[in-house]
Protein backbone atom coordinates (compact mmCIF):
# COMPACT_ATOMS: atom_id res chain seq x y z
CA UNK A 1 0.00 0.00 0.00
CA UNK A 2 1.41 3.85 -0.38
CA UNK A 3 1.88 6.12 2.45
CA UNK A 4 -0.93 8.17 1.71
CA UNK A 5 -3.11 5.38 2.19
CA UNK A 6 -1.84 4.80 6.21
CA UNK A 7 -3.96 6.80 9.05
CA UNK A 8 -1.43 6.65 11.30
CA UNK A 9 -0.60 9.30 14.10
CA UNK A 10 3.01 9.95 16.37
CA UNK A 11 5.08 8.53 13.61
CA UNK A 12 8.49 6.55 14.35
CA UNK A 13 11.19 5.47 11.49
CA UNK A 14 13.79 2.83 12.03
CA UNK A 15 16.37 2.10 9.71
CA UNK A 16 17.57 -1.30 9.83
CA UNK A 17 19.43 -3.43 7.32
CA UNK A 18 18.13 -1.30 4.84
CA UNK A 19 14.48 -1.47 5.72
CA UNK A 20 12.28 1.06 7.15
CA UNK A 21 10.25 0.04 10.04
CA UNK A 22 7.32 2.38 10.59
CA UNK A 23 5.94 2.25 14.12
CA UNK A 24 2.86 4.71 14.85
CA UNK A 25 -0.58 5.83 16.69
CA UNK A 26 -2.93 3.40 14.26
CA UNK A 27 -6.22 2.13 13.74
CA UNK A 28 -9.70 4.43 13.01
CA UNK A 29 -10.42 4.43 16.84
CA UNK A 30 -7.19 5.45 18.80
CA UNK A 31 -9.09 7.93 21.40
CA UNK A 32 -11.21 4.98 22.68
CA UNK A 33 -11.03 1.30 23.26
CA UNK A 34 -7.38 -0.25 22.56
CA UNK A 35 -6.24 -3.58 21.29
CA UNK A 36 -2.37 -3.33 20.18
CA UNK A 37 -0.32 -1.98 17.55
CA UNK A 38 0.80 -2.93 14.30
CA UNK A 39 3.96 -2.08 12.15
CA UNK A 40 4.64 -1.37 8.68
CA UNK A 41 7.98 -1.93 6.64
CA UNK A 42 9.09 0.27 3.29
CA UNK A 43 11.88 0.08 0.80
CA UNK A 44 11.24 3.74 -0.22
CA UNK A 45 9.11 5.63 2.12
CA UNK A 46 5.96 5.29 -0.68
CA UNK A 47 5.28 1.59 -0.89
CA UNK A 48 4.44 -0.22 2.51
CA UNK A 49 3.73 -3.76 3.50
CA UNK A 50 1.78 -4.50 6.59
CA UNK A 51 -0.14 -4.10 8.77
CA UNK A 52 1.95 -6.19 10.69
CA UNK A 53 0.66 -7.24 14.54
CA UNK A 54 3.27 -6.37 16.87
CA UNK A 55 1.73 -6.15 20.27
CA UNK A 56 -1.57 -7.66 21.56
CA UNK A 57 -2.97 -6.37 24.95
CA UNK A 58 -3.14 -9.87 26.64
CA UNK A 59 -6.55 -10.68 28.75
CA UNK A 60 -6.29 -8.46 32.22
CA UNK A 61 -3.63 -6.22 30.41
CA UNK A 62 -3.90 -3.00 32.95
CA UNK A 63 -5.01 -0.89 29.64
CA UNK A 64 -8.11 -0.90 28.08
CA UNK A 65 -8.02 2.56 25.93
CA UNK A 66 -5.61 4.89 24.35
CA UNK A 67 -3.17 2.70 22.96
CA UNK A 68 -0.38 5.90 21.18
CA UNK A 69 2.68 6.72 20.38
CA UNK A 70 4.59 3.46 20.42
CA UNK A 71 8.30 4.27 19.97
CA UNK A 72 10.40 1.02 18.74
CA UNK A 73 14.16 1.56 20.06
CA UNK A 74 17.13 -0.79 19.75
CA UNK A 75 19.00 -1.31 23.42
CA UNK A 76 21.93 -3.59 24.11
CA UNK A 77 20.57 -6.76 22.04
CA UNK A 78 17.27 -6.24 22.45
CA UNK A 79 14.21 -4.07 20.97
CA UNK A 80 12.19 -2.14 23.03
CA UNK A 81 8.60 -0.37 22.76
CA UNK A 82 7.71 2.53 24.49
CA UNK A 83 4.29 3.29 24.49
CA UNK A 84 1.37 5.02 26.38
CA UNK A 85 -1.35 3.48 27.69
CA UNK A 86 -4.90 4.82 29.64
CA UNK A 87 -7.77 3.05 32.23
CA UNK A 88 -10.88 4.57 33.54
CA UNK A 89 -9.61 5.80 37.18
CA UNK A 90 -6.27 5.15 36.30
CA UNK A 91 -3.45 7.38 35.46
CA UNK A 92 -2.06 7.36 31.64
CA UNK A 93 1.26 6.28 31.85
CA UNK A 94 4.23 4.99 29.46
CA UNK A 95 5.26 1.25 29.88
CA UNK A 96 8.44 -0.59 28.28
CA UNK A 97 7.57 -3.56 25.98
CA UNK A 98 10.84 -5.93 24.71
CA UNK A 99 10.93 -8.59 22.07
CA UNK A 100 13.68 -10.07 19.59
CA UNK A 101 12.32 -8.90 16.76
CA UNK A 102 11.84 -5.26 15.54
CA UNK A 103 8.24 -6.26 14.18
CA UNK A 104 7.99 -8.57 17.79
CA UNK A 105 6.01 -10.12 19.06
CA UNK A 106 6.29 -7.32 22.26
CA UNK A 107 5.76 -8.07 25.66
CA UNK A 108 5.77 -6.58 28.50
CA UNK A 109 8.64 -5.67 30.16
CA UNK A 110 8.40 -2.92 32.42
CA UNK A 111 5.78 -3.45 35.60
CA UNK A 112 3.29 -1.56 34.09
CA UNK A 113 3.71 2.03 33.85
CA UNK A 114 7.52 3.75 34.32
CA UNK A 115 6.22 7.26 34.49
CA UNK A 116 4.86 8.32 37.86
CA UNK A 117 1.91 6.12 38.59
CA UNK A 118 0.30 10.04 40.34
CA UNK A 119 1.11 11.80 37.11
CA UNK A 120 -0.90 12.09 33.75
CA UNK A 121 1.68 11.45 31.40
CA UNK A 122 2.41 10.12 27.84
CA UNK A 123 5.02 9.77 24.96
CA UNK A 124 7.73 8.92 26.55
CA UNK A 125 11.04 8.05 24.91
CA UNK A 126 14.58 6.46 25.19
CA UNK A 127 17.42 9.10 25.86
CA UNK A 128 20.63 7.46 26.62
CA UNK A 129 23.88 9.57 27.48
CA UNK A 130 27.34 9.68 26.71
CA UNK A 131 28.03 7.07 29.89
CA UNK A 132 25.33 4.85 28.65
CA UNK A 133 22.90 5.27 31.32
CA UNK A 134 19.02 5.20 30.00
CA UNK A 135 16.48 7.59 30.27
CA UNK A 136 13.26 8.18 29.73
CA UNK A 137 11.63 11.20 28.49
CA UNK A 138 8.45 12.00 28.63
CA UNK A 139 5.15 14.55 29.05
CA UNK A 140 3.48 15.59 32.50
CA UNK A 141 0.16 16.11 30.78
CA UNK A 142 -1.88 19.12 30.72
CA UNK A 143 -5.23 17.23 31.50
CA UNK A 144 -3.82 17.42 35.17
CA UNK A 145 -1.21 20.52 35.19
CA UNK A 146 -2.65 22.35 32.65
CA UNK A 147 0.45 24.05 31.73
CA UNK A 148 2.38 20.39 30.10
CA UNK A 149 5.62 19.78 30.93
CA UNK A 150 8.77 17.91 29.59
CA UNK A 151 10.06 15.86 32.07
CA UNK A 152 12.65 12.94 32.70
CA UNK A 153 13.79 9.77 34.80
CA UNK A 154 16.90 7.61 35.27
CA UNK A 155 16.13 3.93 34.02
CA UNK A 156 17.39 1.32 35.12
CA UNK A 157 20.59 -0.91 33.11
CA UNK A 158 17.69 -3.18 32.26
CA UNK A 159 14.87 -0.75 31.19
CA UNK A 160 12.73 -2.47 33.54
CA UNK A 161 11.79 0.31 35.87
CA UNK A 162 12.46 3.83 37.35
CA UNK A 163 15.89 4.47 38.55
CA UNK A 164 14.77 7.37 40.68
CA UNK A 165 12.38 10.21 40.77
CA UNK A 166 11.30 12.56 37.90
CA UNK A 167 12.44 15.88 37.08
CA UNK A 168 10.26 18.62 35.32
CA UNK A 169 11.80 20.71 32.43
CA UNK A 170 9.96 23.08 31.02
CA UNK A 171 6.27 23.82 30.04
CA UNK A 172 4.90 24.06 27.33
CA UNK A 173 4.15 27.93 27.45
CA UNK A 174 7.94 28.49 27.45
CA UNK A 175 8.14 27.83 23.75
CA UNK A 176 7.94 31.16 21.55
CA UNK A 177 5.72 29.01 19.19
CA UNK A 178 3.15 28.20 21.54
CA UNK A 179 -0.24 30.01 21.13
CA UNK A 180 -0.43 32.04 24.20
CA UNK A 181 -3.44 33.31 23.51
CA UNK A 182 -5.65 30.05 24.14
CA UNK A 183 -8.58 31.22 26.48
CA UNK A 184 -8.30 28.70 28.32
CA UNK A 185 -4.69 28.61 29.75
CA UNK A 186 -3.99 25.13 28.79
CA UNK A 187 -0.91 24.40 26.79
CA UNK A 188 -0.16 20.86 25.40
CA UNK A 189 3.41 19.30 25.61
CA UNK A 190 3.77 15.85 22.93
CA UNK A 191 6.13 14.46 21.46
CA UNK A 192 9.55 14.58 22.90
CA UNK A 193 12.75 13.19 20.79
CA UNK A 194 16.25 13.41 21.55
CA UNK A 195 19.10 14.41 18.84
CA UNK A 196 22.55 15.20 19.08
CA UNK A 197 23.72 17.36 16.44
CA UNK A 198 26.81 17.05 14.28
CA UNK A 199 28.07 20.04 16.25
CA UNK A 200 27.78 18.07 19.73
CA UNK A 201 24.86 20.09 20.66
CA UNK A 202 22.00 17.93 22.39
CA UNK A 203 18.26 18.89 21.05
CA UNK A 204 15.17 17.94 22.47
CA UNK A 205 12.10 17.94 19.38
CA UNK A 206 8.72 18.08 20.74
CA UNK A 207 5.20 19.58 19.76
CA UNK A 208 2.63 21.93 21.15
CA UNK A 209 -0.37 24.03 19.73
CA UNK A 210 0.78 27.64 17.88
CA UNK A 211 -1.07 29.93 16.03
CA UNK A 212 -1.48 28.10 12.68
CA UNK A 213 -2.15 24.60 14.77
CA UNK A 214 -0.34 22.13 15.72
CA UNK A 215 3.28 22.44 15.54
CA UNK A 216 7.02 21.45 16.02
CA UNK A 217 9.99 23.08 17.45
CA UNK A 218 13.23 21.98 19.32
CA UNK A 219 15.27 23.10 22.99
CA UNK A 220 18.80 23.31 23.09
CA UNK A 221 20.33 22.02 26.16
CA UNK A 222 23.10 24.30 27.34
CA UNK A 223 25.24 22.03 29.46
CA UNK A 224 25.26 19.58 26.97
CA UNK A 225 23.27 16.57 29.27
CA UNK A 226 19.73 15.21 30.12
CA UNK A 227 19.74 18.42 33.08
CA UNK A 228 19.67 21.25 30.69
CA UNK A 229 19.07 24.40 30.87
CA UNK A 230 16.89 23.95 28.04
CA UNK A 231 16.62 27.13 25.76
CA UNK A 232 13.77 26.97 22.89
CA UNK A 233 15.11 27.70 19.41
CA UNK A 234 13.05 31.28 18.22
CA UNK A 235 11.36 29.38 15.42
CA UNK A 236 9.30 26.24 14.65
CA UNK A 237 10.57 23.08 12.28
CA UNK A 238 6.76 23.33 11.35
CA UNK A 239 4.14 25.27 12.79
CA UNK A 240 0.95 24.43 10.00
CA UNK A 241 -1.20 21.50 11.54
CA UNK A 242 1.53 18.62 12.08
CA UNK A 243 4.14 17.46 14.76
CA UNK A 244 4.64 14.89 16.83
CA UNK A 245 7.93 14.24 14.95
CA UNK A 246 11.46 11.92 15.12
CA UNK A 247 14.52 12.22 13.02
CA UNK A 248 15.88 9.64 11.50
CA UNK A 249 18.35 9.50 8.12
CA UNK A 250 17.30 8.17 4.99
CA UNK A 251 19.22 5.48 3.02
CA UNK A 252 20.83 8.27 0.90
CA UNK A 253 22.17 9.50 4.09
CA UNK A 254 19.68 12.49 4.23
CA UNK A 255 18.61 13.96 7.38
CA UNK A 256 14.59 13.29 7.81
CA UNK A 257 11.97 14.80 10.02
CA UNK A 258 8.76 13.24 10.12
CA UNK A 259 6.02 13.67 11.55
CA UNK A 260 1.40 13.52 11.43
CA UNK A 261 -0.54 15.82 9.34
CA UNK A 262 -3.16 17.10 9.48
CA UNK A 263 -3.83 16.43 13.09
CA UNK A 264 -7.25 15.78 12.00
CA UNK A 265 -8.71 11.97 12.53
CA UNK A 266 -8.98 10.16 10.84
CA UNK A 267 -7.19 12.30 8.05
CA UNK A 268 -3.73 12.13 9.95
CA UNK A 269 -0.61 10.63 7.40
CA UNK A 270 2.84 10.20 8.27
CA UNK A 271 4.88 12.94 6.36
CA UNK A 272 8.93 13.02 5.81
CA UNK A 273 10.21 16.33 5.24
CA UNK A 274 14.09 16.66 5.01
CA UNK A 275 16.50 18.83 7.24
CA UNK A 276 19.62 20.28 7.97
CA UNK A 277 21.94 19.47 10.68
CA UNK A 278 23.83 23.03 10.86
CA UNK A 279 25.51 22.20 14.17
CA UNK A 280 23.99 24.59 15.97
CA UNK A 281 20.48 23.51 15.42
CA UNK A 282 17.96 22.44 12.65
CA UNK A 283 16.36 23.95 10.06
CA UNK A 284 14.12 23.19 7.05
CA UNK A 285 15.80 22.04 3.89
CA UNK A 286 14.27 24.27 1.33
Amino acid sequence: MLCSEIQIRDPYVVLLDGKYYLYGTTGNNCWGKGYGFDAYTSDDLTHFDGPFPIFRARPGFWADKNFWAPEMHFYRGGYYLFASFKADGVCRGTQILRADHPLGPFEEWSDGPVTPRDWECLDGTLYVDGDGKPYMVFCHEWVQIKDGTIAYLPLTDDLRAAAGPAVELFAASSAPWNNHDDPDGTHVADGPFLYRTSGGKLLMLWSTFGKHGYAIGYYVSQSGGIEGPWVPAEQPLFDRDGGHGMLFTDKSGQLMLTIHSPNDTPNERAVFLPVIDTGDGLTPRA
